[in-house]
């Protein structure tokens, strides 16, 4: 049922999947990176394949607004590049017992959030510079983990960090975020951590804090290597507060399709 719905919310905000390249990435594109983005790129088995130009994923998930009790919850999700493109929505019950519909958005340059009970009355809503900047980094984490040849163009730009690290940073439009990619010694991705998204703090502001995507494990799915799990931890000053909890289903998961 959820899935239906996010079929309707594509539609309805005109999304239209990017014309695919005909170009297959070759070693000569990965040979220009730094070495620790090669390795990174051939773990996650983007040489020789066609360049993604969106991903469609669902997920069932876990997910909690203060430390304690987790809730599950459904995630629908699409991403695209050309233009860049972020639409997430997630359904869970609050206390077990509201059923509450949550979309993220990046648009048109421009990000957004809401939360409504029983997908009617609004509980909460965001607009504004710090939502472009979070959904447009949320998108770039999105790429990394799952479809790293959505940023193989001239809006990223990747600088090695050290051995088994590198910085990456996407541009679109005004916006510009970055984060710290950490890799394993075969290139995978163990964390992203990034400084350009938000928390909700006290008093309705908005607070620049770390966050981070930590990766339990990996799994190959039709010649790409995918999460088996992930979370989304804020480094708040009381410490570290992971609110979401995703599991990856490689049959759940598909490119280049609306």
């Amino acid at each position: 049922m959820l899935a239906r719905r996010f079929e309707r919310e594509l539609l309805r905000r005109g999304v239209r999947l990017p014309e695919p390249p005909l170009e297959s990435i070759d070693g000569v594109v990965i040979a220009r990176l730094p070495a620790p983005v090669q390795r990174y790129l051939g773990f996650m088995g983007v040489v020789g394949r066609p360049r993604d130009v969106s991903l469609r994923a669902s997920f069932s998930a876990r997910f909690r607004l203060a430390p304690g009790e987790w809730l599950p919850c459904e995630v629908e999700q699409y991403d695209a590049r050309a233009p860049v493109t972020r639409l997430f929505m997630m359904q869970l019950k609050l206390k077990r017992i509201v059923p509450v519909t949550v979309r993220d958005e990046y648009l048109r340059g421009r990000g957004r959030l809401e939360a409504k009970a029983f997908d009617v009355l609004r509980v909460a809503e965001g607009h504004g510079y710090e939502l472009d900047v979070g959904e447009l980094v949320t998108y770039l984490n999105d790429a990394i983990l799952m479809a790293p040849s959505l940023l193989l163009g001239p809006e990223t730009t990747w600088l090695e960090a050290g051995a088994n690290s590198f910085d990456v940073a996407l541009t679109d439009g005004a916006s510009t975020v970055k984060a710290k990619v950490l890799l394993d010694a075969r290139g995978a991705p163990t964390n992203f951590i990034t400084q350009d998204r938000f928390f909700d703090g006290t008093n309705g502001r908005w607070v620049r804090t770390e966050w981070q995507t930590p990766v339990a494990g990996w799994q190959q799915a039709a010649g790409r290597m995918l999460p088996t799990r992930a979370q989304a931890v804020w480094q708040l000053p009381t410490g570290p507060f992971p609110y979401a909890d995703f599991g990856f289903d490689p049959a759940r998961i598909v490119f280049n399709v609306i």
